[in-house]
Parts: C-alpha cells; structure tokens; sequence
C-alpha cells in the first residue's frame, strides 16, 4: 500500500512539475527562446549575433559563444567599469580597442580561417556600437539580470 501511495506521490510531482515547465515555456519570447536553445543568456546572445557569419561549422559556432561569452565577461569586468566611459574619448576609444584586440587575438578571438582582418574591423565596430548602446553602466539597464540562465 505504501509504494502504491509513493508512485502515485511522484506521478502527482512529475505531471506538476511538467505542467509549470509547459507554462515557463510559453511565457518566453521568441528571442529568450532562441538564447535557451543556444545555451547563451539575452546579453551574450546579443553579442553572439554580431560576430556570427553564415555558413559556420559547429565547432566554428561554438567557438564564436565563447569569444561572446569571454568578451563580454571582459569587458563588464575591465572596460566598462569605468565611471561614464562613454563621455571620454580616451576610453571610448580603449573599449573599442579592447573588442577589436579580443576579436583578433587566435587564443581568444574568431576563427582567422574563417574570419578576415575586414571581417573582424566590421564585427568590432558592430559590437561596439551594441555595448555603447546598452552598457551606459554595468549592470545593462536594458538587460533582466535575473533573465541569466
């Protein structure tokens, strides 16, 4: 009678617990979708974005999650700490110097078989433009901090 009440006890537990995943689910956005399906959270995502070409191999992709990963841990640790980095252009300019050097770098940065030294000026402009946009400070205002997974 006992391990008939415990089964019954965890199918209850099992179809609960499936029920508020079904519901978590649906509540997300296509985009917190996407980051879920990446494995990124929405910041690094956003990054990811930027730097990703068509037509990667996946070693190639998850190699670019990483570099996005990395850069932007970087540079909310380093760069971006400084009090109105955007104001100065002494620092404005280190941040986007800091991007570029990442991105270039073959310990750190893209693939340089598959990215050009264009290709990686291009991407560098483009993540900067995104981290000047949306880290006038750190934490983003404009990203959920609790939305990390």
């Amino acid at each position: 009678m006992l391990e008939e009440y415990n089964r019954e006890k965890d199918r209850v537990t099992i179809e609960q617990t499936f029920e508020a995943l079904l519901m978590f689910e649906q509540s997300l956005s296509d985009e917190e979708r996407r980051a879920v399906r990446e494995g990124l959270d929405e910041e690094i995502l956003a990054v990811f974005d930027l730097l990703r070409k068509p037509d990667l191999s996946s070693a190639e992709i998850k190699r670019i999650k990483k570099v996005s990963a990395e850069l932007l841990e970087r540079l909310k640790t380093e760069k971006l700490k400084v009090d109105h980095w955007r104001e100065k252009e002494s620092t404005r300019d280190a941040v986007w110097t800091a991007i570029r050097d990442f991105l270039w770098d073959e310990e750190t940065g893209l693939p340089v078989d598959v990215y050009s030294e264009e290709d990686v000026e291009h991407r560098a402009d483009d993540v900067f433009r995104h981290v000047y946009r949306v880290y006038p400070t750190v934490p983003s205002p404009y990203f959920n901090a609790s939305s990390n997974l």
